[in-house]
């Protein structure tokens, strides 16, 4: 291995469930399969390196050449952070305007990956879903916290004591700040106004900081959705940069953070508010974005009230505000029809007191929507915005901190019936016709009653003629008391009609009563 003396390597560096433990074995340098293989070097320091100096690296093995752009990180240090995707033998070469920089060569073995390391999240070859790397399904149960990375130590700590028992395995949060918090700066400043500050100047140290808790959500097994631009910072004016900045800076975080696999990128929150952007302007900066990022992380971006067009090829999932679309399975459904791609409902109003229209919802109100949105095929964010002074803004969806609220539990018992269904989700079944049932067609059922308290319900199952019958055992699941309760014996199905299919000897299932109820109808 030929590596300057300028030259350190960092291996091993994991952003995930579990950590890995760099290695060497007969002198190779080792990193596991979707860990971080970090090179750090000493170069310029004068004048503007993050506007005068390029760098990257050319990674080749298994049969791939991945190239990775690199980042100036402060202090005359340089850092290329590739993630491989492959196991084998890799070989990497630096190119770079600096001449100091530039034909640095090494190598490294990429093997096995750690246990807890599934690799990123992909979109699941049905289209619809989501899979870790390895295939495991993931089942999204995701949460809002904006500005919890830039609080204060001790609150960002309590924030992930919080994650650390809690439900969710995606968190949307910002890079810059929208309440207010600790770290505010992430450029130079040139001055005491809030306006006086050089977009072609990064301050590392905001980043670093911002970075550290991005790794330490890996390590809960959290998926981090990072939102890039949001509408919400007029008095700074982050968000209000001319082109050649905005390209600068998301250049930037996809050097510095798209290495860990856990990373997802949001272009933006209410993406159709921001007044000095248009829809060109987005779509100009997801080519960036595209190019700037060879792991090709998860891409989206977030509406207020105009949709983006998320079929267009750069975007892999919808992220949707929309608190009515979960009010049933059926409109929940539809925007799947609509994208052709996986769909989450990130906003759909909040659990909470506030005095607004989005954040008061009751627990139950939001668990509701979960598994609407379930039974649609599609998957449902949540927050919080409980405080005792009704501010939204010191709130677990601004701030972090702790959950107050009621559906977490709740979330969690909705994760396992989740995890416990079919492979890779849930879809919806003939929605268009008001069956209201969610799984897969004669193997697997979910049909979910919401508020309603039905006594008893009538077996129908959507079934053409020339479809296979099986038997059938059934649940009653309380998803408020988070109880499954089974129902005695079998139902041996046979065709009713030209659609459906039920068993005649036991036509009706007696329920609680109550809301908050669903059947569970699994082929034995």
């Amino acid at each position: 291995m030929n590596v300057s003396r300028r030259t350190i390597l960092k291996t091993g560096l994991v952003a995930g469930a579990a950590a890995a433990t760099p290695g060497m074995a007969q002198g190779v340098v080792q990193t596991e399969r979707w860990g971080v293989h970090e090179l750090v070097f000493e170069g310029p320091r004068h004048g503007n390196p993050v506007v005068d100096v390029e760098l990257a690296a050319v990674f080749k093995g298994a049969g791939r050449t991945i190239r990775v752009p690199g980042f100036y990180d402060g202090d005359g240090t340089y850092r290329i952070r590739f993630s491989p995707p492959e196991i084998g033998d890799w070989n990497w070469e630096t190119e770079s305007s600096a001449s100091e920089l530039a034909r640095q060569r090494g190598s490294f073995a990429c093997v096995a990956p750690s246990p807890g390391n599934h690799g990123p999240v992909r979109v699941s070859a049905d289209g619809y879903h989501f899979t870790y790397a390895d295939g495991t399904p993931f089942r999204q149960i995701g949460t809002t916290c904006y500005a919890w990375a830039l609080q204060s130590d001790a609150k960002c700590a309590q924030t992930l004591a919080t994650l650390k028992t809690a439900p969710f395995n995606k968190m949307r949060m910002l890079v810059t700040p929208n309440v207010a918090a600790v770290a505010t700066d992430p450029f130079a400043r040139t001055g005491r106004g809030p306006r006086d500050w050089d977009p072609a100047r990064f301050d590392p140290a905001y980043f670093r900081r911002y970075e550290d808790r991005l790794i330490k959500l890996g390590q809960l097994g959290i998926e981090a959705d990072v939102i890039l631009f949001h509408p919400y910072d007029e008095k700074r004016g982050y968000n209000d940069m001319k082109r050649a900045d905005d390209e600068r800076y998301v250049r930037y975080c996809a050097a510095r953070w798209g290495a860990y696999r856990h990373v997802w990128w949001s272009m933006a929150n209410e993406y159709d508010i921001v007044k000095t952007k248009t829809v060109a302007d987005w779509d100009h900066l997801f080519q960036v974005l595209v190019g700037a990022d060879p792991h090709d992380r998860l891409r989206s971006i977030h509406n207020l009230n105009i949709y983006y067009d998320h079929r267009k090829p750069w975007i892999t999932h919808a992220s949707v505000q929309n608190g009515a679309a979960v009010l049933d399975d059926n409109r929940a459904a539809i925007h799947r029809e609509f994208t052709l791609k996986p769909v989450i409902f990130d906003e759909v109003v909040y659990e909470g007191n506030s005095t607004q229209r989005w954040g008061n919802l009751t627990g139950e109100q939001m668990v509701e929507r979960f598994w609407w949105g379930l039974i649609g095929g599609t998957y449902v964010g949540h927050s919080e915005t409980y405080d005792p002074a009704q501010n939204a803004d010191t709130s677990w969806l601004g701030q972090g901190g702790t959950l107050k609220g009621t559906s977490a539990p709740r979330l969690a018992f909705l994760k396992k019936i989740m995890e416990e269904g079919p492979v890779p989700g849930i879809d919806p079944i003939q929605h268009l016709w008001d069956y209201h049932l969610g799984g897969q067609p004669n193997a697997y059922y979910l049909k979910y009653f919401g508020a309603a308290a039905p006594t008893e319900w009538r077996v129908r199952l959507h079934s053409r003629k020339d479809a296979p019958k099986h038997r059938f055992r059934a649940d009653i699941v309380d998803t408020w008391n988070m109880t499954v309760t089974p129902v005695p014996g079998e139902f041996a199905m046979q065709q009713i009609g030209d659609y459906d299919m039920g068993d005649p000897a036991r036509p009706m299932i007696a329920l609680p009563g109550k809301p908050w109820i669903a059947v569970r109808m699994v082929k034995i």
